[in-house]
């Protein structure tokens, strides 16, 4: 396709494109001409990709390059490479594999999960809990062991659905589930929260979806 039907199929502005092409975030088109090239359906996929870490997820251009370099280079390692991948979306927390992560690691004992210290989720946990903890709202171990049973559904079913065993596929599908899945997480419980309310309060929160 020629970059003008590139540019109506993902909505990316002209100058944006360009930039991408510059900075190595978009792959060149296959050169036609002097000044022409042609760009298929991974650029339009690609492009998605770039917006949907950089609009929905609010990353910062860096961290779009690492995921990208991961996904375009994957390790031989598919865990370092996804915990790699995980450091940089938010909340970004240095992880430290010697690091003390006391509240997090007596949460994951607690529930009997198996972890490495040095995975950047542990890090991000320890810095919710610690927020949870300062606000006056502690995670109590009723509420964490129902979190952790639902979660681990969950886990289970994202696992059970990941694209083979391609380290680049496994990246891309586990970067962009937790990026893009996450907010729908949210917003479902805030949801359920509203429903509930209305039943065992009486409020009204509309008439429920067919």
């Amino acid at each position: 396709m020629k970059m003008s039907e590139l540019l109506q199929r993902s909505g990316v502005p002209l100058a944006t494109v360009k930039y991408y092409l510059r900075e190595g975030l978009l792959p060149p088109g296959e050169s036609i001409g002097a000044t022409r090239a042609d760009y298929g359906e991974e650029h339009v996929r690609r492009l998605a990709l770039i917006r949907a870490l950089t609009e929905v997820v609010g990353l910062p251009l860096a961290s779009v390059r690492t995921i990208l370099g991961l996904i375009d280079e994957p390790e031989a390692d598919t865990f370092a490479a996804l915990g790699r991948a995980i450091a940089v979306l938010p909340p970004a927390v240095e992880a430290d594999p010697d690091g003390d992560y006391p509240r997090a690691r007596a949460a994951l004992e607690e529930i009997g999960q198996l972890y490495d210290p040095g995975y950047a989720a542990v890090a991000q946990l320890e810095q919710a809990l610690a927020a949870a903890e300062a606000a006056g709202l502690p995670m109590g171990r009723e509420r964490l062991h129902g979190y952790a049973r639902h979660v681990m559904a969950i886990a289970e079913l994202d696992l059970a659905q990941l694209p083979g065993t391609e380290t680049s596929r496994a990246v891309e599908y586990s970067v962009l589930g937790t990026a893009l899945y996450e907010p729908i997480l949210a917003a479902m419980r805030r949801l359920a929260h509203q429903d509930l309310a209305s039943r065992l309060l009486g409020g009204a929160a509309g008439e429920p979806g067919l």
